[in-house]
């Protein structure tokens, strides 16, 4: 398995989650993994107007990192948190482009 993760515990909660989709093993994961969510938050919230909430970037974000551990192939030779980054950023991204009124070319 490519994920390589620091501890038994967090390799265990994987393999639980990878063969057997144990709800448990999810949860642990997404507990494990939130710090990651709030830190990109953090850096695409960096460059956004005051009026951004943080918080909602990082509810957004939380979907993102439930849909990377969903669809998240071993198989593919990619770190997690690699390929967790990308679908939280995206999720954000979208979540932004969802509640802004104004046409991308517009702000073009």
């Amino acid at each position: 398995m490519s994920i390589v993760p620091e501890d038994a515990d967090l390799q265990m909660q994987w393999t639980r989650w990878l063969n057997r989709r144990n709800s448990a093993a999810r949860d642990h994961l997404i507990v494990h993994y939130s710090p990651l969510v709030k830190f990109v938050a953090g850096r695409v919230g960096a460059g956004l107007p005051s009026s951004v909430d943080p918080g909602d970037l990082v509810s957004s974000g939380v979907f993102g990192l439930i849909d990377a551990i969903d669809k998240f192939d071993p198989g593919k030779h990619v770190k997690f948190k690699t390929y967790a980054v990308t679908r939280i950023r995206g999720a954000i991204f979208d979540e932004l482009r969802t509640i802004d009124w104004v046409p991308r070319s517009v702000r073009q």
